[in-house]
C-alpha cells in the first residue's frame, strides 16, 4: 500500500509539471527584449545622457518588457556607418548625423543649408515638421523614431576672423553641406567626423571648425581654438537621425510600439531644448578660458549671408533635377523659420457692458 501511494504521488507531480509546461506563456515569465542602441557622442555628453534617459523611460513604460542598451562613443558602429548598421541589424537603433552620408538623403539636406538658424529648438522643430510633411522615401529602409538638429553652426578658429577676407585659405573642418559653407566663405574645407576634430585642430591639420557652441565643451574643442566668430546670418545646422531596424520594429508588440512612438515624440522636443542648454554651456566654457567672441557687424553678417546664398540655389537645382520637390522643401523651411515659434492667436477683446449709472442723489 505504501508503495502504491508513493507511485501515485509521483504520477500526480509529473502530471502537474506537464500541465505547467503545456501552459507555456500563461505562467512563464515573458522574455525581455534587448535592443542595442549605437550613439557616437561620448558618454558624459548631454546628448548621451538624454539617450540613456530615453532608454530608461522605454524600459519603465513597457514595464520591463524592453531593455535598451546604449553604446556611447561610437563603440558599436563608426558614425558614418551607423545608418547601414541599423539597416543590416548590426545595431537595432542608431543615432548619427545625416551629413556623414552625404548624397544619401538629398531632399533632407535642406535642413543642413545655411538658413540663418537661431536655436537648436528651432532647428529640431523644423526637421520633425519637415519629415511629417514630406515623408521622404530616402528613409524607407528604416523605422524613423525622430530627428533633432543642433543650434547655429558658426565659425571657431585659432586666429581671429573679423571679415570674410580673414578666412581666406584657412583650413576649416566641416562635414556635409557645411563644407560648402566653408568654401563659399573663402575657407578650405577639411572633411572629417566630429570624433577626429580635436586632434586635427591641436595638430594643425585644421585651422578652425564650423560647429555649434555645444562642441566647444561637449567635444572640448574650446581647448584648441581661441576665437569664435558669430556669423549668424549664414549659420547652418546639422540634422541627426534616431532610427530603428524595420524587422526589429515589426517584431515588437503594438503596445510596445505605442510606448516607443510616444516617447520619441516627447524626446524630439527634449533634444531641441538640450541643444540650447549645451550651446549656452559651450559659450560659457570658452569665455571662462579667456577665448574671444567676435560679433560681426550687421553689414558684414549680411555680406556673409549673401555669399552663401548660391548654396541654396544649387540645392534646389540638384533636387528638382532628380525629380524631388527641393523647391517646395526649401520654401517650407524658410517660411517655418520666419514663423517659428508662432504665437497663439489672440482672442478678440470682449466688449464690456457699459457700467450702470449710479442713481442720482435727490
Amino acid at each position: 500500500m505504501k508503495g502504491e501511494r508513493v507511485v501515485g504521488l509521483v504520477a500526480v507531480t509529473v502530471a502537474l509539471l506537464v500541465a505547467f509546461v503545456l501552459a507555456g506563456p500563461s505562467w512563464a515569465e515573458e522574455k525581455v527584449i534587448t535592443l542595442k542602441f549605437s550613439n557616437f557622442w561620448p558618454a558624459p555628453h548631454k546628448n548621451s545622457v538624454t539617450a540613456d534617459q530615453w532608454a530608461k523611460d522605454v524600459e519603465a513604460q513597457t514595464k520591463g518588457k524592453v531593455k535598451v542598451t546604449v553604446y556611447h562613443g561610437a563603440t558599436l558602429t563608426p558614425p558614418p556607418q551607423t545608418y547601414d548598421s541599423v539597416i543590416n541589424g548590426i545595431c537595432d537603433i542608431g543615432m548619427s548625423a545625416l551629413a556623414y552620408s552625404r548624397g544619401r538623403f538629398p531632399l533632407t539636406e535642406v535642413i543642413d543649408l545655411p538658413l540663418g538658424y537661431k536655436s537648436g529648438a528651432q532647428a529640431t522643430a523644423l526637421i520633425n515638421a519637415y519629415y511629417k510633411k514630406f515623408n521622404p522615401k530616402e528613409f524607407d529602409q528604416v523605422k524613423v523614431l525622430f530627428f533633432h538638429a543642433h543650434g547655429p553652426g558658426i565659425l571657431h578658429t585659432k586666429k581671429p576672423v573679423r571679415t570674410m577676407e580673414d578666412l581666406k585659405g584657412m583650413k576649416i573642418r566641416s562635414t556635409g553641406l557645411s563644407a560648402k559653407v566653408a568654401q563659399a566663405l573663402g575657407g578650405a574645407p577639411v572633411g572629417m567626423p566630429m570624433t577626429e576634430s580635436y586632434d586635427a585642430l591641436s595638430k594643425g591639420v585644421a585651422d578652425g571648425i564650423l560647429a555649434p557652441y555645444e562642441a566647444m565643451k561637449g567635444w572640448k574643442l574650446g581647448e584648441v581654438v581661441k576665437y569664435t566668430t558669430e556669423n549668424y546670418g549664414s549659420a547652418y545646422s546639422t540634422a541627426f537621425f534616431v532610427v530603428m531596424n524595420k524587422e526589429k520594429w515589426a517584431s515588437l508588440t503594438p503596445d510596445v510600439q505605442e510606448v516607443i512612438n510616444k516617447l520619441s515624440q516627447e524626446y524630439a522636443v527634449k533634444y531641441g531644448k538640450v541643444w540650447d542648454e549645451i550651446d549656452k554651456e559651450g559659450k560659457d566654457f570658452i569665455l571662462s578660458r579667456g577665448n574671444k567672441v567676435i560679433k560681426l557687424s550687421p553689414e558684414e553678417d549680411a555680406r556673409w549671408a549673401k555669399q552663401v546664398a548660391p548654396i541654396l540655389d544649387e540645392y534646389v537645382k540638384n533636387t528638382t533635377g532628380k525629380g524631388l520637390p527641393g523647391d517646395e522643401a526649401l520654401k517650407f523651411c524658410q517660411e517655418f523659420l520666419k514663423g517659428e515659434p508662432k504665437a497663439p492667436a489672440k482672442e478678440a477683446p470682449k466688449t464690456k457692458k457699459p457700467a450702470k449709472e449710479a442713481p442720482k442723489t435727490k
